[in-house]
Order: structure tokens, then C-alpha cells, then sequence
């Protein structure tokens, strides 16, 4: 998955109310923001009194809001933080769901080398389009409503056997530009892997805030 690939127009905000203050926000003001709706919208899936459909419409927030929104309210926060790693696991479903066909081919081409990770990630086989597409969307409905850290889990595993994936495909690329973005790529894909694992560990320990 690419920041690149992420841009969707822009949605209804999750800011609600807040006054549009000239200059740029102070940044405490927008760390304070974006820990405090990640919280909420975390809050809101989790609670015991959910109403029915909550989670649906929780793990389609990207959906309804805007990829672009998220991103401006916490893809900042950084990769140890509640809201990173929700813009993490909203960034990968949304890759998944735009990119089925490519995610499908390079979890395939790295499911026999990662064995593991392949086993973790818990992707429907033979993984195809659809099965990715429902591996992101079983991650975010876990992650409001079942085990937290497990669904962090899975979604490092399938960005480590994408990874695995893409190291193969540069190496059977013959255009060297090809090569090189694949391997850069798979470098960034790896990077949201151990990102995503050490914030399971953080939730375990209470920490992941």
C-alpha cells in the first residue's frame, strides 16, 4: 500500500463543530485532535452498548469521511500512537478494496516463502480479490469488536507476506525502474508490518494511546 494511492475526495468531516481559525493549527491543538477522535471512533465500536450496525459502519469510515480526512487528522500522529495505527488499518482495507487484483497477486507470489505470516494473516485461499478485500474488512470489524492486538496482528502479517511478494516480483523484473519501485515498495510495506506488530504489543501493555 502507497500514500500516493490513497487521495478520495472529500467527505463530511469528523471535526464536527469546530471553529476554522485562521493560520495554521497549533500543534498541540492538532495532536490533542487527533488522539481524542481516534479514542472516539474506538470508543464507539467497542462499547458494550453498541447499537446494532455499529461495527459495519465503523470499519466503512473511510468511506463515508474521506481517506484524505483520516489522513489529515492522523496519519501525522506517528506509527506508536492509536490514531497512526488506525489510519494504518484504514490505509491497508482501502488498498485492498482499490488494488484487489494487484494485493491478491503479490500475497500470492509471498504466501509460500512467508509461511507464517501467511498462516497469521488468515487470508481465504486461493487468495483472489475478493478474499483480500474481506481480510481488510475483518481486521477493522475485529479491532472494534474482538481481540485488538490479534487484528494489528493479522494486518502485519499480510503486509509481511505482501512484502515477501514484492521482493520476488523485483526480482524477476527486468525494467530497472520497475525493480526499483517494487523494492521500495516492499520496503515501505515491511515497515507498516513492524509498525502494526509493535503496536499490538503497546495495546497489550496498555500503552497504545
Amino acid at each position: 500500500m502507497n500514500n500516493d494511492d490513497y487521495r478520495q475526495p472529500r467527505r463530511p468531516s469528523l471535526r464536527g463543530d469546530m471553529p476554522n481559525l485562521p493560520g495554521d493549527p497549533d500543534p498541540a491543538d492538532r495532536i490533542a485532535l487527533a488522539h481524542a477522535t481516534a479514542a472516539a471512533v474506538l470508543n464507539a465500536g467497542r462499547a458494550q452498548d453498541a447499537s446494532p450496525g455499529t461495527t459495519e459502519r465503523l470499519v466503512r469510515l473511510a468511506d463515508q469521511v474521506g481517506l484524505d480526512e483520516l489522513a489529515e487528522l492522523w496519519r501525522e500522529s506517528g506509527p506508536a500512537t492509536l490514531p497512526g495505527t488506525l489510519w494504518s488499518l484504514y490505509l491497508l482495507r482501502s488498498w485492498v478494496h482499490r488494488n484487489g487484483e494487484e494485493a491478491a497477486r503479490l500475497f500470492t507470489a509471498g504466501q509460500l516463502t512467508a509461511e507464517v505470516s501467511m498462516a497469521v494473516a488468515g487470508v481465504e485461499q486461493p487468495p483472489g480479490p475478493r478474499e483480500v478485500a474481506t481480510l481488510g474488512d475483518t481486521v477493522l470489524s475485529r479491532a472494534f469488536d474482538g481481540d485488538f492486538a490479534v487484528a494489528l496482528e493479522r494486518a502485519g502479517a499480510f503486509c509481511r507476506v505482501v512484502a515477501t511478494g514484492r521482493a520476488h516480483v523485483a526480482d524477476d523484473a527486468t525494467d530497472h525502474d520497475e525493480r526499483d519501485r517494487q523494492v521500495r515498495l516492499a520496503g515501505g510495506n515491511l515497515r507498516m508490518a513492524e509498525e502494526l506488530e509493535h503496536a499490538a504489543k503497546l495495546w497489550r501493555r496498555d500503552e497504545l494511546h
